[in-house]
């Protein structure tokens, strides 16, 4: 019997219909030169092919007797006309109405009889720059069953790097398959898994202690919110914003994509992280976004940036991660100071958490947390909890490194990968940031009460990134301009200590062709950049 861990357990006990716990992608494809009839009907095809070596997609929840203990995952076979279904759209359909159709099917609950997955293919379109045909995709996976790294493992198998669908290698299974579990098995099943569970933080507890203790006292030392002074601190409690509030059954959606190669190359020019400017280039939005509204906190906001806890080459899929706290410096005006105070608390938070990695559980006994966590939950969205009690956080950034290369799915092309997210009580905004062949992906999930207008913040991170690239174009002719006045000081000496008309007439030589590179250098950097790219539509 294979048991749900405590933290896959937590996704199902916090669903409720504000909350849904599915998380996913929204993506276009572009379809071969050729194809005729129904892209869904190749995709049902092609899934179903790849079925044996997705064991996520073939399972189901078998629940414990009165709900006492976490649920087990038993064998399935899902019905691909019910798990893959067909959206059409009016004709020419662009990235404003996929945004609209993610945003309304969102809300919608898994069904927990099926196994918890399901694709919407929306035909429809309009066609590609190159007058191919286009379909999108919309996918669902239940959070109790991957997190970001387990869903990119499964999307190395439904994917191929060629057109052409790769062979795969299909090892008859010998494990014999369990479609349901007996009331013997499992009350002996799930005693066992607890007393195990028990015994092994009984066993681990003093290091475990030892650890907390040096954490505490590393992250209290440099923590503004007790009184330290040594720079950007990330325990501190957030400001009250217009997304730290109770959510309710609706959602608004936005996508942007920026440009990966250049988003490296002003990461290296500004020695930081592509995670320290995703980080940033949101901090930036969200500024623009709440001073336009008069809005803006004196505080600056704070982010939950999920940490993964898998270790290398692992692809079970199962929950292994955890939630840290990072600084946005969103009261900072100044670009390049806001940047600054994102690498450092992002330095503090990985020195902080590098230490408690190996302690963080993700899985912990269950018997009667349940009831305890179903009746917790509902309380507290019932009484609005969250619109009272202050926050640690604003919002949920999570940045997942995808796939560097172009992919495909049945043979058409994938062109985007809009990551699609989960909020919830308090924290009304979810940015999640995934990375694809030349391209990084954001993907905006909001309340629809709390953010209607997500579109505009999504539009506010590209502004956020063209002012990071004027940034580096001021930085680089700044250079150039001091590397010009160098050279025009030296030779004008050199010439200088010429003597007659012909050190005059290499004198006068010397300054006309520096003005033509000075005019040349500063024209160069002038020129206006290109806007960071919207794709599709």
């Amino acid at each position: 019997m294979h048991q749900l861990s405590g933290l896959d357990a937590t996704f199902l006990y916090l669903e409720t219909p504000e909350m849904p716990m599915h998380v996913g992608a929204l993506h276009v494809f572009e379809l071969p030169a050729g194809f005729k009839g129904r892209f869904v009907t190749a995709l049902r095809a092609h899934v179903a092919s790849r079925l044996q070596a997705a064991p996520v997609l073939r399972r189901r929840l078998w629940w414990m007797p009165l709900n006492m203990a976490n649920p087990a995952w038993v064998d399935a076979e899902p019905e691909m006309k019910a798990h893959i279904v067909e959206v059409r759209l009016p004709k020419g359909s662009g990235q404003a109405e996929l945004e609209l159709q993610v945003a309304a099917l969102h809300p919608v609950l898994l069904d927990r009889k099926r196994p918890l997955w399901r694709m919407h293919v929306f035909d429809g379109l309009a066609p590609s720059p190159a007058g191919l045909r286009r379909v999108a995709l919309y996918t669902q996976l239940h959070h109790a069953a991957v997190d970001g790294q387990a869903a990119v493992a499964l999307a190395n198998v439904l994917l191929d790097v060629t057109p052409e669908p790769r062979s795969i290698e299909m090892r008859p299974s010998r494990r014999k398959k369990t479609f349901e579990i007996g009331m013997t098995e499992m009350l002996r099943g799930a005693l066992a898994s607890q007393a195990m569970k028990v015994a092994q933080i009984v066993r681990e507890l003093p290091s475990t202690v030892g650890t907390l203790k040096d954490a505490a006292v590393g992250v209290v030392s440099r923590s503004a919110l007790l009184g330290g002074k040594a720079g950007p601190s990330n325990l501190t409690l957030a400001p009250r914003t217009s997304v730290n509030v109770s959510v309710t059954a609706t959602r608004a959606f936005a996508a942007v994509t920026l440009p990966m190669p250049e988003v490296k190359a002003i990461a290296r020019a500004h020695q930081a992280t592509v995670n320290d400017l995703v980080l940033m280039v949101c901090g930036s939005a969200l500024r623009r976004y709440y001073a336009k509204r008069k809005a803006l906190p004196r505080k600056s906001l704070v982010a939950a940036v999920p940490i993964s806890l898998r270790d290398a080459g692992d692809t079970s899929a199962d929950n292994q991660a955890s939630m840290s706290l990072v600084s946005l410096g969103t009261h900072i005006a100044d670009p390049l100071r806001r940047l600054a105070h994102v690498k450092a608390a992002t330095a503090a938070m990985k020195s902080s958490m590098g230490s408690l990695k190996s302690i963080l559980p993700t899985d912990f006994p269950s018997l009667g947390v349940p009831w305890l966590m179903e009746a917790a939950t509902a309380l507290y969205g019932k009484a609005r909890v969250a619109d009272r009690i202050p926050q640690v956080a604003n919002l949920v950034i999570s940045n997942v490194p995808g796939p560097p290369v172009p992919l495909y799915l049945a043979g058409a092309r994938m062109l985007t990968n809009f990551p699609t997210s989960i909020v919830v009580h308090g924290l009304a905004l979810n940015i999640t940031v995934q990375s694809y062949d030349q391209s990084l992906d954001f993907g905006l999930m909001a309340d629809g009460q709390a953010m209607p207008d997500v579109r505009e913040l999504a539009d506010a991170i590209a502004i956020a990134f063209d002012d990071l690239r004027m940034l580096g174009a001021g930085n680089e002719a700044e250079g150039d301009a001091s590397l010009v006045r160098l050279a025009r000081r030296g030779l004008s000496q050199a010439v200088g200590a010429a003597t007659g008309a012909a050190g005059k007439l290499a004198q006068q030589a010397v300054n006309t062709a520096m003005r033509s590179a000075v005019s040349q250098v500063t024209g160069a950097t002038r020129a206006k950049p290109a806007p960071a790219k919207k794709r599709p539509g």
